[in-house]
């Protein structure tokens, strides 16, 4: 059988080439102008340099890993990190075998593990051992939100610490909870340029006018068209769908989409999986395929276009995730008027291109996994919600913070005299 486990490994050259190149590379690569820790948040990251750490990330995109790998580099330390075992097979197995060289290792979703998860319990049995976690275990789409949390990350971390108290008794483990939040770069005006030309393509694209709407307005109408279009390639009924509000068509065309999408994979859902959880599992038998390792469930005969069609119609979930109206109106800031730009450009042109943003990096007092061990040698279970709860609100407060970092780019709740947009 093909051996799933890649593992990680350090080769000094590679990592301080990567330092050296870092901003060339992020700019090159993902437009990235910059990471920013401010010194009060620098100091809680340093104070963690010579401790056993789990630093928790938030995963709006696909640069996280980058970002932390930065944050590393500011206190004057390494991470290990977990990346999908589809990343090293990039480029040919070109960036896997960069990114191996520096620290990560893959995790193939959907089987045993074991060898991922031996290599956890290694890096946190360490002294000073460290490893960065995503523990909304998808990328979210959403730079102002976070979705829940995975069990599994609970279970991974208490494992970590018990295997260090083996060596060591009075082992202590840490969680740092960490937040990334993108800005977009440039004025104002250069912003609004931006959007505006771009929402002149998309609405050229689906043969709209602006006629006199506000900015806002002619965001939702791109979305209501969008909508009304996808629901009329994914055939669902109209008379299923007439005099219902606009989040309830929205839920109905991602969950229609995922659906469909598990169809072609044979995946069956539970009827209590709502559309993260439906997502997740998509991802990750879709994630094996990529890796060419598919699951034993996944039909032999799939074709090229099976996958890619799956792929785009869970792309269509995503696309009715971020785009939910109420979340634009009350707060229209260039982020997250970038969030909807870009998940219509990959809608309906099949791409979108990287806007230039910097990262913000906000950080909690660090967590001694102590305050939860004992809880956790008699109930598992609770104790795994109590960490993910007490981890959450700690994310949820980075989160406020990342907030205040953008203001509205057009007045908030300025979507004209037709507010009805369903």
């Amino acid at each position: 059988m093909k051996d799933t486990f890649i593992a990680p490994r350090f080769e000094f050259p590679v990592a301080l080439g990567l330092d050296l190149g870092f901003p060339i590379l992020t700019k090159l690569l993902f437009n990235l102008d910059g990471v920013v820790i401010s010194k009060d948040d620098e100091l809680r990251l340093k104070e963690t340099k010579d401790k056993r750490v789990v630093y928790l990330f938030n995963q709006p995109t696909d640069m996280e890993s980058i970002i932390a790998y930065q944050v590393a580099n500011s206190i004057g330390t390494r991470f290990h990190y977990m990346a999908s075992r589809s990343i090293f097979n990039w480029g040919f197995g070109i960036v896997g075998e960069l990114i191996k060289r520096v620290g990560a290792f893959s995790v193939l979703h959907g089987s045993s593990n074991r060898k991922m998860i031996r290599t956890t319990k290694q890096i946190l049995s360490e002294n000073g051992g460290k490893l960065v976690m995503y523990p909304e275990g998808i990328m979210s789409g959403e730079n102002d939100n976070l979705v829940s949390f995975l069990p599994s990350t609970a279970q991974l971390i208490y494992w970590g610490l018990e295997e260090a108290k083996k060596k060591d008794p009075h082992a202590e483990l840490y969680l740092q909870p960490t937040f990334v939040k993108y800005k977009i770069s440039g004025t104002r005006d250069s912003i609004l340029k931006d959007i505006e030309t771009s929402l002149s393509r998309i609405e050229r694209k689906l043969k709209l006018y602006p006629g006199g709407r506000t900015v806002l307005r002619r965001f939702l109408t791109v979305g209501r068209v969008m909508l009304e279009e996808t629901e009329f390639e994914l055939g669902i009924p109209k008379s299923e769908i007439n005099g219902k509000d606009f989040d309830y068509r929205l839920g109905r065309a991602r969950h229609t989409a995922l659906n469909l999408a598990g169809q072609i994979l044979q995946i069956k859902f539970q009827d209590s999986d709502n559309a993260i959880q439906k997502i997740r599992i998509l991802f990750h038998a879709l994630d094996r395929i990529d890796a060419g390792i598919p699951l034993e469930s996944t039909p032999k005969h799939l074709t090229d276009q099976n996958i890619r069609r799956a792929k785009q119609l869970v792309e269509t979930a995503y696309a009715f995730l971020i785009t939910q109206p109420k979340n634009l109106i009350q707060w229209p800031s260039a982020e997250r008027l970038m969030e909807w730009i870009c998940s219509f450009e990959r809608h309906i042109f099949g791409k979108s291109e990287m806007r230039a943003k910097k990262a913000y990096v906000y950080a909690s007092r660090s967590i001694p996994l102590a305050t939860y061990f004992e809880k956790y040698k008699t109930n598992k279970k609770d104790s795994y919600h109590l960490l993910l709860g007490d981890i959450r609100k700690e994310m949820e407060k980075l989160m406020e913070r990342g907030k205040k970092e953008s203001e509205p780019l057009v007045p908030p709740y300025s979507v004209g005299l037709d507010l009805q947009i369903g």
